[in-house]
């Protein structure tokens, strides 16, 4: 079995791939996420998990690297981090009474033989409609300013949707757990 190793700084993702208890490193890869001219949402998350892989493999040599990105989409405008207060009340006052898409990519690149799987998982959120105070008292208590659409679907951002919908709650938070384990068996590594 080639080792695991999650392409991410982040402890979201790393706290989910911990849930399938196989060993794994992390490692932060360097890249630019910016979009391309005309990238689509899809492209964009499928092209950046890619990278995110790659860019490791120098390091990692026969290993499976793990990337996945996310974008959250809301009335075809790309929704990125918000790193304020200001920027993540203003999503969520978008997003209220709204349904939002999530589109996660996730690629397993095997860096002994140059191959890779690449997918994009989507998941919508539909919002309540949410007062300035609820979203106040929210952004207070949880300080999502990390998270694209400005909540925690694992704490009390449960609390800001009507609905959702979806193959895989886990895509919501940043790897997409059920696709993955598609993913790892293909390369002969089964689960539990």
């Amino acid at each position: 079995m080639h080792p695991l190793v999650l392409a991410s700084s982040s402890p979201y993702r790393r706290q989910l791939l911990a849930r399938l208890c196989v060993p794994f490193e992390c490692n932060s890869p360097d890249i630019d996420e910016s979009p391309h001219p005309n990238e689509d949402a899809t492209s964009l998350v499928r092209r950046l998990s890619l990278e995110k892989a790659q860019a490791l493999r120098d390091h990692y040599p026969q290993h499976l690297i793990i990337g996945s990105d996310q974008v959250a989409v809301l009335n075809g405008q790309i929704l990125g981090k918000p790193h304020t207060f200001e920027r993540a009340a203003q999503q969520l006052r978008a997003a209220s009474g709204n349904s939002v898409s999530f589109l996660t990519g996730l690629t397993l690149f095997n860096s002994a033989n140059n191959t890779y799987q690449t997918d994009c998982v989507p998941f919508t959120v539909h919002f309540r409609t949410l007062s300035d105070a609820q979203i106040k008292r929210y952004l207070e208590a949880e300080q999502p300013f990390d998270c694209a659409g400005s909540f925690k679907a694992e704490g009390l951002g449960i609390s800001l949707f009507k609905s959702t919908e979806g193959s895989d709650v886990n895509s919501l938070i940043g790897l997409p757990l059920i696709r993955l384990v598609d993913m790892l068996n293909n390369e002969g590594i089964e689960l539990p």
